[in-house]
């Protein structure tokens, strides 16, 4: 297959990953170029060259410290040079030899524009519904060019009302570069992601103290005055503050820890470092938002349904019992990303052969 895989263009796609959006896009890009397929990333200009990525968006604005693009940090600047982006790919995608669009984007323009395409296309719904993204929806429904898929059944569910179906094909890690932990070493329970209101860093840091257990907390600050005013008051001499870790540095710390304890604190569409703990075997203790109630079972962890840290410092106590080979199983047959990139690829080949020209 020749595919254009579109990319988001808030971080360029490349390692160090800034989140599981930029881990997915990168992974499927690399695994589906590995696979044979003849594959254009359309991402900014510092995303990794051997993923042939064909620039639609200068980096010279993007700020290697703060992250993000711009340092005036004015969202209108933002918004409108990728809205240009988009909109310039879009006009000329059609000219460019594939047999299928892979959007990956989360914008509202390549949703929009698909309507005066020749090209068939998919596009992956990565985060709860939004606002621009439901009124492009609204819009290409009536012709019906896209077809849709979801990372996750609770996610397929929140978009039910814009969409007559919708697919789910779960993410994936892969589980080879996740060195299984059969017996942990370690007298901890590990958080690890992004340090922002979203993941809860500080329900997991509670519900450790409730549970008498210490903590280890691995991640950048993405939120500073979050961390501030919540996370810094708790810390003790119980939580140790990592940081930012290697790969292998994180593989042996999760894989030493009694237990993931994941704490989402909004309806996260997937959240990989669920799969990361299993593949090493470790169990998780952890908030049933989100996708975590679909990619969790009782033999590979315990979760509550509230916020209250009372309640999951129970669930640290039951996940720290459970069957660490369980784990590893549920990773290798549910959270793989070899399967992952069977699905997609199937689903591709699938649209191709059944796209219909467009009504003119």
């Amino acid at each position: 297959m020749n595919i254009g895989i579109i990319a988001h263009l808030k971080h360029p796609i490349r390692k160090p990953y800034m989140g599981g959006l930029e881990a997915f896009t990168y992974e499927i890009t690399k695994r589906l170029i590995m696979r044979g397929h003849d594959v254009t990333l359309y991402a900014s200009e510092l995303s990794d060259p051997s993923l042939n990525v064909k620039v639609i968006l200068s980096d010279l604005d993007y700020d290697r410290e703060t992250f993000s693009r711009f340092r005036s940090h004015e969202m209108s600047e933002d918004f409108i040079s990728t809205h240009h982006a988009y909109l310039e790919l879009m006009q000329d995608i059609d000219g460019n030899g594939h047999d299928i669009i892979f959007n990956n984007s989360l914008n509202y323009v390549p949703v929009t524009m698909s309507t005066i395409l020749e090209t068939p296309m998919i596009t992956v719904l990565h985060t709860p519904p939004i606002f621009e993204m439901k009124r492009a929806m609204a819009h290409e429904r009536k012709s019906g060019r896209i077809r849709y898929v979801s990372v996750s059944r609770s996610n397929a569910k929140a978009w039910q009302p814009y969409l007559n179906d919708c697919e789910v094909i779960w993410n994936g890690v892969d589980v080879t570069q996740w060195k299984f932990y059969p017996e942990q070493r370690g007298d901890y329970v590990i958080w690890f992601g992004r340090i922002h209101p979203d993941k809860g860093t500080h329900l997991a840091i509670q519900a450790a103290k409730s549970a008498g257990v210490k903590i280890k907390v691995a991640g950048t600050i993405a939120d500073s005055h979050y961390y501030h005013t919540y996370v810094e008051p708790l810390l003790s001499d119980n939580v140790e503050m990592l940081g930012n870790c290697t790969h292998e540095e994180l593989n042996e710390l999760i894989g030493n820890a009694k237990c993931s304890v994941i704490t989402p604190c909004w309806e996260e569409p997937f959240g990989l470092v669920v799969a990361e703990s299993l593949a090493c075997g470790t169990p998780v203790a952890g908030i049933a938002k989100g996708a975590l109630p679909y990619l969790i079972d009782d033999s590979c962890g315990s979760l509550t349904q509230s916020n209250d840290p009372e309640e999951l410092a129970l669930c640290i106590k039951k996940a720290i019992t459970l069957n660490r080979i369980e784990s590893r199983k549920r990773a290798e047959e549910s959270l793989n990303i070899e399967g992952m990139i069977d699905a997609y690829e199937a689903l591709l080949l699938d649209t191709i052969a059944n796209s219909m020209p467009r009504a003119v």
